[in-house]
């Protein structure tokens, strides 16, 4: 197959994948980039996952659409192209981590993730907790009213079932109802929030983008 080459026409972006990789395959090499383009905050953020490495990532992420490109025919569409293309870049990440000794297996007995404990108190930490605290307060100020009091009494000032009972007048029963239910609240609202940004998070575009397909092409010519 010819290298590529960077004169891409621009009604190329409407096209579904697999047209695209069709007129590759038929000669209009040039397509490859818009494929690259359309995919790479996609394979960005597998490979990004993977080997917690940006560099790591963009170099997982040109190897994978060398070979994607090399072995473009060998796409049936059985699978979406997104998803062909994102399995041979998880494939060349886990391949690196196993050449580094870096590959930990899932124990599978262990069902919830653990986050790794740092308490170091430095600045990137510190600015971290105050943005937390804020979307945290933000978040206890929309409870509503008997929600809010129990669960500051309870989860921020730590006070028992028993005495926030009784400073707020309430049963034992209705604060371990009402912290429950407000515990509820707010994990569901932190995580609708958290998936509204979700979106933005690990993007690959702009000057990056840009680098990283020119030396996918630069890499294709030569081999071609």
């Amino acid at each position: 197959m010819p290298a590529p080459h960077t004169d891409t026409a621009r009604p190329a972006m409407c096209l579904a994948d697999e047209e695209i990789v069709s007129r590759i395959l038929g000669g209009e090499s040039a397509l490859f980039e818009v494929l690259m383009r359309r995919h790479n905050t996609r394979l960005y953020r597998a490979a990004r996952a993977i080997l917690r490495d940006d560099r790591e990532a963009e170099d997982v992420m040109q190897e994978a659409y060398v070979k994607a490109y090399a072995h473009l025919v060998q796409f049936d569409r059985r699978a979406q192209f997104s998803t062909w293309l994102v399995k041979i870049a998880v494939h060349e990440a886990f391949a690196r981590l196993r050449r580094r000794g870096r590959w930990q297996p899932l124990d599978d007995a262990s069902m919830e993730p653990r986050m790794p404990t740092d308490s170091s108190p430095d600045p990137e930490h510190q600015a971290f907790a105050r943005e937390l605290g804020a979307l945290i307060e933000s978040a206890v100020d929309r409870l509503g009213d008997g929600y809010r009091e129990v669960f500051v009494l309870r989860q921020i000032e730590e006070l028992s079932t028993a005495d926030t009972a009784l400073v707020l007048g309430l049963t034992e029963e209705a604060v371990r109802t009402r912290f429950s239910r407000a515990r509820g609240a707010l994990r569901r609202d932190l995580l609708d929030r958290a998936g509204a940004a979700a979106s933005t998070a690990f993007t690959f575009g702009g000057a990056r983008c840009d680098r990283l397909v020119a030396a996918v092409l630069r890499r294709l010519a030569l081999a071609g």
